[in-house]
């Protein structure tokens, strides 16, 4: 149990409530402080890595959300190659004005025995 906990408890929770917006007005107050200076727009890059599933349904849940909002977003595969897909089709028949699609590569890395490619 927390120091916050045992006030609470021993104070009663009308000044529990109290505090808290208290401490939450002033929170508010440095994070709209901080957010004052923030006057620059950045792009961001999202590299989605690792073994087995879930990098893609992650980045084109993010794309989509970035779509939805009118965010001009691109999508680069390094590893898919040629290979046809879902995502592509739709991005691009629907929303290609807003979101570009770039695949690169040659296929999987296991389907090649050259190491040096």
């Amino acid at each position: 149990m927390s120091d916050d906990d045992v006030q609470a408890t021993e104070t009663g929770p009308v000044h529990d409530e109290a505090r808290h917006a208290m401490k939450m007005a002033k929170k508010k107050t440095a994070r709209e402080k901080i957010m004052a200076t923030k006057t620059d727009q950045k792009g961001l890059i999202i590299v989605n890595t690792g073994k087995g599933k879930g990098k893609s349904t992650a980045g084109f849940g993010m794309i989509f959300r970035h779509i939805a909002h009118g965010m001009p977003s691109a999508v680069v595969q390094f590893i898919k190659g040629a290979w046809e897909t879902g995502e592509r089709d739709l991005i691009e028949k629907h929303f290609g004005d807003v979101c570009q699609f770039y695949t690169l590569g040659e296929g999987f890395t296991w389907e090649t025995q050259d190491r040096s490619r």
